[in-house]
């Protein structure tokens, strides 16, 4: 029983895909927010040049 609690506590497997799941919301926070900014960039420069057209 002993032995089973010690390799319990010593296991890290579960703590590496915490760390490895935070990355990938990171990722996921930095590529949503990167397509936010070129998607009103690319908003604002149509609708210049749709009022160009008019």
């Amino acid at each position: 029983m002993i032995t089973k609690l010690k390799r319990f506590v010593s296991d890290e497997s579960g703590a590496t895909a915490i760390e490895y799941g935070l990355i990938a919301t990171l990722i996921a926070i930095a590529v949503i927010a990167a397509a936010r900014g070129l998607g009103n960039g690319l908003g604002a420069t149509f609708n210049n040049i749709a009022g160009n057209l008019k």
